[in-house]
């Protein structure tokens, strides 16, 4: 049952009532499942990756908090090209239901009962990646990650990075936090910060301390487990801090852990950006929220359809990241990462009928291109081609716009539109 609001997402991506309807009944449906959704769009990510090192990034995110003990939270894994950031697609997504029932205390469960999993198993998914070509893979995720099984149980060539959370004890039996020192002769190193609620964007200029240390596993009440584990794991560790931030800003104070090696300023510096490009994925989340998709304003009275709605605003959010990152044609991407090749004739139709008299109202991109299709759809979505580029909002109004359409076609039965 739908409560309080209708939302904007589901009558956006319904287009009209009739499409809203459409929908609900999509999300209601037993025979739908998030899983599908994502097994799908894992096909369609998978023959993108061969040749490229591919970023495999994590987090989690809230849909649903009753700031108690009830909740329900998406945790997708992206995938991104590690070269040009290009978003290449959805790798996994989980969905975590909290039903406010008290459970037992998280030391003395497995793993595989513990919500933490999701950080190790999306890990073990990135072996698809491997699989199919990709030359290099690297997890990246934030400080709820840094779990020793991230590290110790990773698959064949998937590399770990992630932010630091726990003083860890070292091999020696000195602590993580105490390790490394500056490189010799190095500099000091810039780092761009991307503004955030209550944060200007800036350029932090940071010290550098890199060390090569080797991590005890740490206890374990499930002895079996712990025997599965190996007895220290070597990794390298890289801290960033901030002396002098601007007045009023949080200095930063990064400590990175990760299987790369850092011998030099120029691997510090690679390793940093690797790191940043996690705010791909917060890009996402900002598509489906407030931002975009409004997915906070449509509250579901049960799980199965949030949940369901959940996986599908995430691949529409995707794919409107797609189309922001590739809207110039810069990176050269093809339609197919957005859309079936099958509805390419019917999109270039359409965009047919957007195009004005004047050079600024054409289609400036060649069609095949992923860049065509954004014009097209940021015409749909209210953009009238001479001023900036479409922004997330009017790309989500005219993807809406265009998708309503296809399907109007297709029901239609018609060939091409005339």
């Amino acid at each position: 049952m739908l409560v309080g609001q209708t939302g904007a997402c589901v009558r956006t991506l319904g287009a009209d009532r009739a499409g809203e309807l459409r929908i609900g009944r999509f999300l209601r449906n037993h025979r739908v499942s998030v899983s599908e959704m994502v097994s799908h769009a894992r096909s369609r990510l998978l023959p993108r990756v061969a040749d490229r090192h591919v970023l495999a990034i994590e987090d989690t995110t809230s849909l649903r908090d009753d700031g108690k003990r009830k909740g329900v939270y998406l945790h997708p894994t992206i995938a991104v090209d590690e070269a040009d950031g290009a978003l290449l697609g959805l790798l996994s997504a989980e969905i975590l239901v909290h039903d406010g029932k008290p459970k037992e205390h998280c030391n003395k469960r497995p793993l595989a009962e513990k919500e933490s999993r999701r950080w190790v198993d999306a890990t073990a998914q990135a072996a698809d990646l491997m699989e199919a070509g990709a030359s290099r893979v690297t997890m990246v995720a934030d400080r709820e990650a840094d779990l020793y099984e991230m590290f110790a149980c990773r698959p064949q060539g998937v590399d770990v990075l992630v932010r630091a959370h726990h003083n860890r004890l070292l091999e020696d039996g000195t602590m993580l936090y105490d390790a490394g020192g500056p490189l010799p002769g190095s500099e000091r190193l810039a780092v761009d910060i991307p503004a955030a609620p209550g944060r200007r964007a800036r350029v932090a200029s940071v010290s550098v301390r890199v060390g090569r240390v080797r991590i005890k596993r740490p206890k374990r009440n499930r002895a079996e487990e712990a025997r599965a584990l190996p007895d220290t794991v070597a990794l390298t560790l890289i801290e960033l801090r901030e002396e002098q931030a601007p007045a009023g800003e949080e200095p930063l104070h990064w400590r990175l852990l990760t299987t790369h090696a850092a011998t030099s300023l120029d691997n510090v510096r690679w390793i940093v950006g690797l790191y940043r490009r996690r705010w791909n994925v917060e890009q996402v989340f900002r598509v489906m929220k407030t931002q975009g998709f409004d997915i906070e304003a449509v509250p579901f009275e049960e799980n199965r359809p949030l949940s369901n709605l959940a996986g599908a605003i995430l691949i529409a959010a995707i794919h409107i990241q797609q189309m922001l990152h590739d809207r110039d044609g810069s990176a050269g991407r093809p339609i197919a990462d957005v859309f079936d090749e099958e509805d390419r004739p019917v999109i270039e139709a359409i965009g047919q009928t957007l195009e004005g008299k004047t050079e600024r109202q054409k289609n400036p991109h060649r069609p095949g291109l992923l860049a065509h299709a954004a014009w097209i759809c940021g015409r749909l979505g209210g953009w009238t081609g001479y001023y900036g580029k479409p922004g997330p909002i009017v790309l989500i109004r005219g993807y809406a716009r265009l998708m309503a359409m296809i399907d109007g076609v297709k029901r239609s039965g018609l060939v091409r539109i005339r």
